[in-house]
C-alpha cells in the first residue's frame, strides 16, 4: 500500500523552482543501496580470493561504537508524558493516549520499537542524517513511521527558501517510484553536526573513516604476511653479475616454488645466492601499537571512553554509576534530547499538551548495596514513598506505603517561614504574691496554742 502524505507534489510548484541541495558525499564509501564490489587485485574473484570491501564499518572498533550507541538508546522505553500539578510547579507524569501511544509502541508493521530506533540511530551515526517518513490516517494522526535509506533521500531547497525532500523507491515504506517530493510535514529529519550546510549532517565517520581504513589496511597486510608463513618478500642477490635470462628463471622459480600453496618450503640456493627480506615484519613495524592508536582515534571521534570498546584498561575504581553518568553526558545525552524533541514535534504531541521522553532508568544501574542505601536515604528524607522505592527495586507495593514519611522533629518550610516572620513575643512580668487576710496555717496554730496557755494562766 502506498504511503499517505499530507501534501502532494502539485502544491510545491514547478520543478524549476526546486534546487538540489548538493549533499557533500566526499566521506561516503557506498553508492546508494548497491555498493560496488571492489577486488583486492584484478582477477581476484576468478581465483577465488576473498573480496575486501572498502567499508570502514568492517573495523571492529568502529562497528562497536556505532552499534553500542544505537542499542543503548533503543533499549530505553519511550514514554508519553503530560503535565500535572499546580501552576508554577508543573510535574510531568506518564500517561497513555489512543492517538499517540500505538505508534510510539509499534512504529510500523515490520519493526519493533527497539529495531526502529536502532535503525534510526545507525542511519544517523553512519550518514549523519536520519529521514523518518510519516504515514497519516484521516484525522490526520501519525499511524506509522519508516526509517528511509539516507542514500535514497535528497534534501531540496526552493528559491524562496522552502525545504522539500526527494524520495526514491522504497517498497517497505510504500514508495513505489523514484522522485517523490514531500514536505517537512511528511518527514522527520534528524541530523547531527551540520558542519557545512544546515540541511546536511556530518557523522563521526567523517573523521573516523580514515583511521578505520588504515586499520583495515594493516589487518589485510598482517593476513597476507601470515598467509605467507610470516615470511616477507625480499631481494634475491648474487655476488657477481646475473645474466638477464637467469634473472627471469630465478624469479619464476621463487614465485612458483615458494609462494601461495608452496609457501613455507625450504629453498636451496647455490653460487652465492642470498635472499634478503625487504618488508618489515609485524614486530618491526609495531603493528599492535599502530592498531591501538587507530582504535583510540575512532573511539575519540564518537566520544566513547576507550575502555568501553576494549582499547584501554578500565578505571581502577569501582563506581558503575559514575562511569554510566560519564558515558551518558559525553555520548548519549545529545542524541536522546534530539530524539525526544523531534518526536514531540513530528508527532504533534506538543500541540496536544504532551511530550515524548525516554525512560533513563535502564541506563543507570547501581550495585545493590549502593541502590538500597540511596533509596533508604530518599525515603528517610521524605523524597520517595516506601512503595516508590520498592518499585525502583522491582518489588510490588505494600499497604500503607503510599505516604511520605518524615521525622517528628522536622518542620515544614512554610512553618519555619511563618515563625521567622512573626513579631517577637513581649515578655510578661512574673506574678507577685498577694497579701492574705488570714495568716498562714502554721501561724494560726501557734496563736491558738498561745491563747490556750494564757487562758490556763488567768484561771489559776
Amino acid at each position: 500500500m502506498e504511503i499517505t502524505v499530507r501534501k502532494q507534489l502539485d502544491a510545491i510548484g514547478p520543478p524549476s523552482t526546486i534546487i538540489n541541495n548538493g549533499q557533500n558525499s566526499s566521506y561516503l564509501y557506498e553508492r546508494g543501496w548497491f555498493p560496488i564490489v571492489q577486488e583486492p587485485f584484478a582477477g581476484a574473484w576468478q581465483r577465488n580470493k576473498p573480496l575486501i570491501m572498502s567499508n570502514p564499518l568492517q573495523n571492529g572498533t568502529l562497528y562497536r561504537c556505532v552499534t553500542m550507541i544505537a542499542a543503548d538508546i533503543a533499549k530505553m522505553r519511550l514514554k508519553l508524558m503530560q503535565p500535572s500539578g499546580r501552576a508554577g510547579a508543573q510535574v510531568w507524569s506518564e500517561t497513555t493516549s489512543s492517538a499517540f501511544t500505538p505508534v510510539m509502541s509499534k512504529p510500523n508493521a515490520y519493526q519493533t520499537r527497539i529495531q526502529f530506533f536502532e535503525s534510526w540511530m545507525i542511519s544517523k551515526l553512519r550518514r549523519g542524517n536520519a529521514y523518518i517518513l510519516k504515514e497519516y490516517d484521516q484525522r490526520p494522526v501519525v499511524t506509522a513511521m519508516y526509517v528511509l535509506n539516507p542514500d535514497r533521500v535528497k534534501p531540496l531547497r526552493a528559491s524562496d527558501g522552502s525545504i522539500f525532500y526527494e524520495l526514491n523507491t522504497d517498497y517497505l515504506a510504500g514508495i513505489p517510484t523514484d522522485r517523490v517530493i514531500v514536505t517537512p510535514d511528511d518527514l522527520m529529519h534528524d541530523r547531527m553536526n551540520c558542519l557545512f550546510d544546515p540541511l546536511v549532517g556530518m557523522p563521526p565517520l567523517f573523521c573516523a573513516s580514515a583511521p578505520a581504513i588504515a586499520s583495515l589496511g594493516m589487518q589485510e597486510f598482517s593476513a597476507q604476511f601470515f598467509n605467507n608463513a610470516a615470511r616477507p618478500g625480499g631481494l634475491l642477490s648474487a655476488p657477481g653479475e646475473i645474466p638477464p635470462e637467469d634473472i627471469e628463471r630465478l624469479k619464476k622459480m621463487m614465485d612458483q616454488g615458494y609462494s601461495e600453496e608452496n609457501r613455507g618450503k625450504t629453498a636451496v640456493m647455490g653460487n652465492g645466492l642470498k635472499f634478503e627480506p625487504m618488508q618489515q615484519n609485524a614486530v618491526d613495524s609495531q603493528l599492535i601499537e599502530q592498531l591501538k592508536h587507530t582504535d583510540e582515534s575512532i573511539a575519540a571521534a564518537f566520544g566513547i571512553p576507550g575502555y568501553m570498546v576494549g582499547v584501554k584498561d578500565p578505571p581502577n575504581y569501582n563506581n558503575a554509576e559514575l562511569l554510566d553518568l560519564q558515558y551518558y553526558k559525553q555520548v548519549l545525552q545529545s542524541p536522546i534530547e534530539h530524539l525526544e524533541l523531534i518526536l514531540s514535534e513530528g508527532l504533534y504531541l506538543i500541540d496536544a499538551g504532551y511530550r515524548a521522553e525516554f525512560d533513563l532508568t535502564g541506563l543507570f544501574r547501581m550495585d545493590s548495596q549502593t541502590q538500597i542505601n540511596t533509596l533508604a536515604v530518599a525515603v528517610d528524607k521524605g523524597i520517595l514513598t516506601h512503595n516508590e522505592a520498592r518499585l525502583l527495586m522491582g518489588y510490588g507495593p505494600q499497604p500503607g506505603g503510599d505516604k511520605l514519611m518524615a521525622q517528628q522533629q522536622m518542620f515544614t518550610l512554610e512553618a519555619l517561614t511563618a515563625r521567622d516572620a512573626a513579631p517577637a513575643p513581649i515578655p510578661t512580668p512574673a506574678p507577685t504574691a498577694k497579701p492574705s487576710a488570714q495568716p498562714p496555717l502554721n501561724q494560726r496554730a501557734l496563736l491558738d496554742a498561745l491563747r490556750k496557755e494564757f487562758g490556763r494562766a488567768a484561771a489559776a
